[in-house]
């Protein structure tokens, strides 16, 4: 079978791996798979199917579009949705047996006047509360969390809400400061039970929290970066954490051609050739999400050796100088994947770009295509 020009190929079997070395770490939490943003650039669908078969308990996801797109894939496992713009239709969710974190008293309201809305297709929604506990984002801010919980303790016993969950999302500032969040969100949970609540869930930590603040771990952990098998850390790699990559980026090389030196490569000639040399074309740009930041840095390993981007990357396309060696039309050029196969990582285009490995992956647009291996 031909390849497509642009691939992101996803290991399946990684996955699996990754969830497994990750439950064992955090054990006796259980596991959610965040799959948002279309698994961090992975492919939801596909990777929700992966994770449900290696027995994780919880999928989360950012909104209810991307929670019910699940339920339509046929995928009947747990699953959180979290962040809810002011219009957001909340029946449908609650029809599907998706459960919604709520982060104001706006928000609670919202969710409970749905439920009529449901005309019985569901006899309560299922609510996580978000506290804000030093993150400073999305979430219930201390000043109301007694008035929120007085008022969901009111709505359940309405029979309208179920608050199954309590949670908040550690800053990853530093040891002290983590732990300090771990301090209020006890605090908070500590309110929430007085007022009457009696949450099953309690969580906190994403991978970084998880790994490596325990008291942060509770009844759930939500893993996000380490199930693709990347570090959520500067000082230590996903091998050391007994993670593997899950993607890799190539594209076949389109054009190869031989220049003279002092010849000018890509829009401002930001890079000549200093002696006469061999140029080829990869069909891969910004607009498939390759940070334009990584010009003349981004690492490319083509036919057993790793180059560097040559010159600006272009909306569809960069070159690379490979000097003296060889290539032809059709031979591949892999950007990251696993380095334990010789090939960059997605950390090193981190680096290269000034940014973290969760945008890397991310950032891959729909031209390239996803192929899955398991």
């Amino acid at each position: 079978m031909t390849r497509p020009t642009r691939e992101a190929r996803i290991d399946l079997s990684a996955i699996r791996h990754n969830i497994a070395s990750l439950r064992s770490a955090t054990a006796p939490a259980r596991v959610m798979v965040v799959v948002k943003a279309g698994a961090y650039g992975h492919g939801a669908i596909e990777v929700a199917r992966a994770a449900v078969d290696a027995g994780t308990d919880w999928l989360g996801v950012v909104d209810v579009s991307e929670a019910l797109a699940l339920r339509d894939a046929g995928i009947t496992a747990p699953v959180l949705a979290w962040l809810h713009g002011t219009e957001t239709d909340f029946a449908p969710a609650i029809a599907a047996g998706i459960d919604i974190g709520v982060s104001s008293l706006g928000q609670l309201e919202s969710v409970a006047a749905a439920v009529t809305d449901t005309s019985g297709n569901a006899p309560f929604a299922s609510v996580h509360l978000k506290l804000d506990t030093g993150l400073g984002r999305n979430g219930i801010e201390e000043s109301q969390c007694a008035a929120v919980f007085a008022r969901a303790y009111e709505l359940e016993r309405e029979g309208r809400v179920r608050i199954r969950g309590i949670f908040s999302h550690l800053a990853n500032a530093g040891e002290d400061e983590d732990l300090e969040q771990v301090r209020r969100f006890e605090a908070l949970v500590d309110q929430a039970t007085a007022a009457g609540l009696t949450p099953e869930l309690r969580h906190l930590a994403a991978t970084a929290g998880a790994l490596r603040v325990p008291s942060s771990r509770y009844d759930l952990v939500r893993l996000g970066i380490g199930v693709y098998g990347l570090s959520p850390f500067d000082d230590t790699t996903s091998a050391a954490l007994g993670l593997r990559p899950v993607m890799e980026l190539s594209a076949e090389i389109v054009s190869v051609k031989r220049v003279p030196a002092g010849s000018g490569v890509s829009y401002g000639f930001t890079y000549r050739t200093d002696a006469e040399t061999t140029l080829v074309l990869v069909p891969l740009g910004y607009a498939d999400g390759i940070p334009r930041h990584a010009s003349s840095r981004g690492p490319v390993f083509i036919n057993g050796k790793t180059y560097r981007v040559s010159g600006r990357i272009a909306m569809d396309q960069f070159v690379v100088d490979i000097g003296q060696d060889t290539a032809v039309v059709g031979d591949r050029a892999v950007l990251f994947g696993d380095p334990a196969t010789g090939v960059p990582a997605a950390d090193d285009w981190a680096t290269a770009a000034d940014t973290i490995n969760y945008e890397i992956v991310t950032r891959i647009g729909p031209r390239v295509t996803r192929t899955y291996t398991s």
